[in-house]
Formats: C-alpha cells, sequence, structure tokens
C-alpha cells in the first residue's frame, strides 16, 4: 500500500513540474481583452474592394458558428460576382467615354 502511494505522490510531482514548466515556456494563458462593442478584426479596405479582398478575410472561430466550407463557397461567389460587376463597370465606363469622344469629334454632334 506504501508503495503505491509513493508512486501516486510522485507521479503528482512530476505533473507538477511538467504543469510548471509549460507554464514558464508558454506563457500563463491570459485571453486578450475584449474588443469593444461594434469592433471586429475583420479587416476589408475602406474602398475599391476586389474579390481577392473578400476571399483572404477570415473570421474569428468560435464555440457556436457556421459551418466553414459553406462560407468559404459564399466568399468565393461573392468575389467572383464583385469582380464581374467591376468589369462590367468598367467596361460601361470605357464605351461611354468612346462614345462621347466620337461624338465631339464629328461636326454634327457639335450643332454646326
Amino acid at each position: 500500500m506504501t508503495t503505491a502511494l509513493i508512486y501516486l505522490v510522485v507521479m503528482l510531482l512530476v505533473a507538477a513540474v511538467v504543469f510548471l514548466l509549460a507554464a514558464v515556456v508558454f506563457g500563463r494563458g491570459e485571453e486578450l481583452a475584449p474588443l469593444p462593442p461594434g469592433s471586429s478584426p475583420t479587416r476589408l479596405p475602406a474602398e475599391d474592394i476586389t474579390g481577392e479582398d473578400v476571399q483572404q478575410v477570415h473570421y474569428q472561430l468560435v464555440l457556436r458558428g457556421y459551418k466553414m466550407s459553406e462560407v468559404d463557397w459564399v466568399m468565393r461567389r461573392l468575389g467572383v460576382e464583385l469582380d464581374g460587376l467591376r468589369a462590367r463597370v468598367a467596361e460601361l465606363e470605357a464605351r461611354e467615354t468612346h462614345e462621347v469622344h466620337e461624338a465631339g469629334a464629328q461636326p454634327w454632334a457639335t450643332g454646326e
């Protein structure tokens, strides 16, 4: 019986030493202060967001959340749609600029 008690005490001492060593090496495990209300660590550019910006967004992991594969799919889809819309806007702006330039170069377009 005393042998079992000695083994138990030695195991507890070894566990305590390992725990203290791990605490010294890896830190005390303090949590960061909570973020102010309304703020988020998720970052996006203030203007001209591209599909790549959307795809690079990462969210905090929490116990209750969403299925990551579904969120990734939505973000990819939004990024592709955003890039497509930006390309379409650029195309229409270029076409409008070209038409205005052509109309300005033709004498009948100026009312002369």
